[in-house]
């Protein structure tokens, strides 16, 4: 089933179709509607992931990385 994501880029309200069997999860998808090579951010987020204790270290990279590439608000739609 289809989900709708909402999310603000630069200030600018966007809303997209997010399928689970595309992406991992709702950043992959946000990252692609607006062109965004993860490269980079998947490396680093594996190092994270290898050398923290718990989940809360990686998902505070996640939301600091796409703040930094001017992500924000980014909420699945409940519909």
């Amino acid at each position: 089933m289809a989900r709708r994501i909402t999310y603000k880029f630069k200030n600018q309200p966007r809303e997209i179709n997010f399928a689970k069997d595309k992406y991992r999860d709702m950043y992959h998808a946000i990252a692609a509607a607006e062109g965004i090579d993860l490269t980079s951010y998947l490396k680093m987020e594996q190092q994270v992931e290898m050398t923290s204790k718990g989940s809360s270290a990686v998902r505070n990279f996640r939301d600091q990385e796409f703040a930094r590439m001017g992500f924000t608000d980014v909420y699945f739609i409940k519909e």
